[in-house]
């Protein structure tokens, strides 16, 4: 919400001497413009928000430069998110494809959710990222290797799901409402222990 952002470089005068410059002038950081009166905002509704059906969010965008000292100058779309019902934290996003709209920049952060999902679920009981490897070799060989597993124990937990195996597990602590990766793996152990 703080990057420093800058206007496109204005055409240099020609018969000026001198480097030519990277940026342009300065533009108000991302918190600034959220908290601008004037901003205008785009209502959109979203479909398959985070496994909600619909989600009613409001955006606004532009584009510009990101400099950083000592780092190259990206000329990059700027989106910022908010909740008109105050519930989820505004939040910015950024992309270097300037092709992309808002509305696209948002559906794919939002369809990133499972890959996160399937990694957490892998790293947390399948051990990926965990194994001390010596080799890039072996790195190659495991980490598909426990991704496939996670694909066929995620198509087996489906089968148990449709015939009416595959139960959610009850916890002393909290009530669960939904079907979890570690109810899948549980009832594949028991399927091949059976």
């Amino acid at each position: 919400m703080d990057a420093a952002l800058y206007e496109p470089v204005p055409a240099q005068q020609p018969g000026k001497s001198g480097r030519n410059r990277k940026k342009g002038a300065r533009l108000p950081t991302l918190q600034e413009v959220l908290q601008d009166k004037a901003t205008k905002w785009q209502k959109v509704k979203l479909s398959h928000w985070y496994g909600q059906q619909e989600k009613e969010i409001e955006l606004t965008t532009a584009t510009a430069l990101w400099y950083h000292s000592g780092k190259p100058v990206i000329l990059l779309r700027w989106v910022l998110v908010r909740d008109p019902e105050g519930k989820l934290a505004p939040m910015a996003l950024l992309s270097t494809n300037l092709a992309l709209t808002a509305q696209m920049i948002v559906a794919y952060f939002v369809s990133r959710w499972a890959i996160e999902v399937t990694f957490h679920e892998v790293r947390a009981h399948l051990g990926v990222e965990t194994l001390r490897q010596w080799s890039d070799k072996a790195i190659e060989r495991t980490t598909p290797v426990l991704l496939g597993l996670f694909s066929i124990n995620t198509l087996l937990a489906e089968q148990l799901h449709q015939q009416g195996k595959l139960k959610i597990a009850a916890t002393a602590w909290y009530k669960k409402e939904r079907l979890t990766f570690s109810d899948a793996i549980t009832a594949v152990r028991r399927l091949f222990s059976q």
